[in-house]
């Protein structure tokens, strides 16, 4: 469609009387995310609300003496960012933290990194504990490597030590984190973890998704004052990245405490929603899991979305599985997992016996737990990695809208990274949206070192299925998972839209992930705002640039549709609004502002 044309379609009426914005945009690429994807040269905003989007020339009536005007000098401006899917608190403690930077490492260096925390004065030790992050475990080297608690032993055997791993669903313990955790060869793990122990039956160290409850219990709080500080060091991270939107997809009492005491000092820049944790073991009693819905929801939902970033209560998160990668392998599968039946050398990939985890949540409870959650008004987002937890998550949603078909729920499937030929077609009809960290969707050690061969070549042929799920009707929103990975959502977008890792990747990943071709520009823009925002029921405010809408918008450094796709990876944001408001700023369209 030409240019002019898409303008007189974006531009709209204004009255002819127009009284004066608070800020006016122009001279720009206005990327409008509407149902039509127009595009415009300028927006007005008055009351943190887009009032005008059309042409510069149409803008200058709601020029008036105290205005704004920001020359966007031809600069791409597009909705914020809505981050469907990460758990801030741990990203923020993770850049105040100890951490292993997401690296490949060997045992040496796995080691060194840990002993230069130790000796780190600046790094955080509650009661004496070390708390490591970002532990890349499919990425060792050599491939194939899985540590132990000796490992940690060898650094400091005397001083507790806990490595969680990136994903957040392996964590590794030396000897003195076991005790102090009374984890011994009787302990039994809680349902949806497990305890991994060697040939002799001693703990490994190792300890698989809710089995980290029992160091939890044990592990020296952080203060109150500790977790706003790491609120606010990942709501600044977030706005630099052009989030003006999230979800915490884990919400537990600190996440929503931390981030309600910086909304209450004006300091919280971004609109926050969190999906409250639902616990496991309580599957067979909705009236119990309903009941701390919607106590959680009474202390922290503040209503409405407004002007004014504000706190959201209406999620509650399941975990129906791990992760489908290798050594975890806790994704829940229909077929099973590959072993190597033949050596090292000449190795002889056969399907073995193991098709993960029991589910986390029993199906025969899932959908009466999903209906009551769903009755009491809030929206289930469930966690499926692998094929055999999305069929389960999907069941329990059709015996819902089966049983009760005019109820009102948005479900979500996070991340999917293996969807049955036979179930990619249900999300449309039963109106569930899967959330996917499109930063996957590469070849890098988690997909072809740990996923390859333990999937089998027609598993791994769809692995990641954005374009498969997009055919069908999916409605796809995006989520990061941060810190599951860095907070790097261009680089993200960059992956989505080409299946390829950084061109100065090792060059065992470089090429396109699958067959599968990659998702366009203006799916995985849509995909990260009015798709998450429909996620979030906030569709009807955030998510577009239109009339009438939340001013969440951000100004950026290119053009992320017309650059080369590898390029998408190095955009900045320059410019971050929120409700009208300028959040951050680089100084080069307004005045600096962190």
């Amino acid at each position: 469609m030409p240019l002019a044309t898409v303008l007189l379609g974006a531009g709209g009426a204004a009255a002819a009387s127009s009284p004066s914005a608070d800020s006016v945009l122009e001279n720009g690429f206005v990327y409008t995310v509407d149902p039509a994807d127009h595009v415009a040269q300028a927006l007005a905003v008055r009351d943190g609300r887009v009032i005008y989007v059309g042409t510069t020339g149409g803008v200058k009536r709601f020029v008036g003496p105290s205005t704004q005007v920001i020359d966007l000098k031809g600069r791409m401006v597009m909705p914020g960012l809505v981050d469907g899917h990460m758990h801030p608190l741990a990203g923020g403690r993770l850049l105040i933290g100890c951490s292993l930077d997401y690296q490949p490492l060997t045992v040496p260096d796995f080691q060194n990194r840990i002993r230069a925390c130790l000796a780190d004065p600046r790094q955080p030790k509650p009661k004496g504990w070390l708390i490591v992050n970002s532990w890349f475990q499919e990425a060792m080297r050599p491939a194939g490597t899985v540590l132990d608690k000796s490992v940690l032993d060898a650094i400091a055997p005397d001083t507790p030590i806990m490595v969680q791993s990136s994903f957040f669903h392996s964590f590794l313990l030396n000897s003195a984190a076991l005790k102090r955790a009374g984890i011994t060869a009787a302990t039994k793990a809680p349902a949806g973890g497990a305890i991994l122990h060697d040939a002799q039956g001693a703990p490994t160290g190792l300890l698989e998704d809710t089995a980290a409850t029992l160091v939890n219990a044990v592990l020296p709080a952080p203060s109150d004052e500790d977790d706003v500080h790491a609120a606010d060091a990942a709501l600044r991270a977030m706005r630099h990245q052009g989030v003006t939107s999230f979800l915490d997809a884990w919400a537990e009492d600190p996440d929503l405490k931390a981030f309600t005491a910086l909304q209450r000092q004006g300091r919280l820049t971004a609109r926050a929603h969190f999906a409250v944790w639902v616990d496991p073991k309580d599957a067979g009693d909705p009236a119990k899991v309903v009941a701390h819905l919607r106590e959680q929801a009474r202390s922290f939902d503040q209503g409405a979305l407004g002007t004014t970033p504000g706190i959201s209560v209406r999620n509650a998160k399941l975990f129906m599985d791990g992760v489908i990668a290798a050594p975890a392998l806790t994704g829940v599968e229909i077929d099973p997992y590959y072993v190597n039946r033949g050596t090292v050398d000449h190795p002889d990939w056969q399907p073995g016996t193991s098709r993960g985890p029991a589910p986390y949540f029993p199906p025969a409870e899932l959908a009466p737990l999903l209906r009551a959650i769903a009755d009491a008004g809030f929206d289930p987002h469930m966690h499926a990695d692998g094929d055999g937890a999305v069929r389960i998550a999907l069941d329990a949603v059709a015996a819902v809208r089966k049983a009760e078909p005019g109820v009102d729920m948005r479900p979500a499937i996070a991340h999917d990274e293996l969807v049955a030929p036979a179930d990619r077609g249900r999300y449309k009809p039963l109106d569930a949206v899967a959330v996917l960290s499109f930063q996957w969707e590469k070849p890098a050690p988690d997909t072809i070192d740990s996923g390859r061969d333990y999937l089998g070549p027609e598993r791994f042929a769809d692995m990641e299925p954005a374009s498969l799920l997009e055919r069908t009707g999916t409605r796809i929103a995006y989520g990061s998972d941060w810190p599951v990975d860095k907070l790097d959502e261009w680089f993200a977008l960059k992956v989505g839209a080409t299946r390829r890792n950084a061109p100065d990747s090792d060059p065992r990943y470089r090429g396109q992930l699958g067959a599968q071709p990659p998702l366009s520009r203006p799916s995985v823009l849509r995909d990260i705002t009015m798709n998450s925002s429909w996620e979030l029921r906030s569709d009807d405010q955030t998510g577009s640039l239109e009339s009438g809408k939340l001013a969440d918008l951000i100004v950026l450094d290119r053009n992320v549709l017309r650059v080369p796709a590898d390029d998408i990876a190095n955009t900045h944001v320059m410019l971050t609004m929120v409700g009208g408001h300028i959040v951050y700023s680089d100084g080069r369209v307004a005045p600096a502002r962190d």
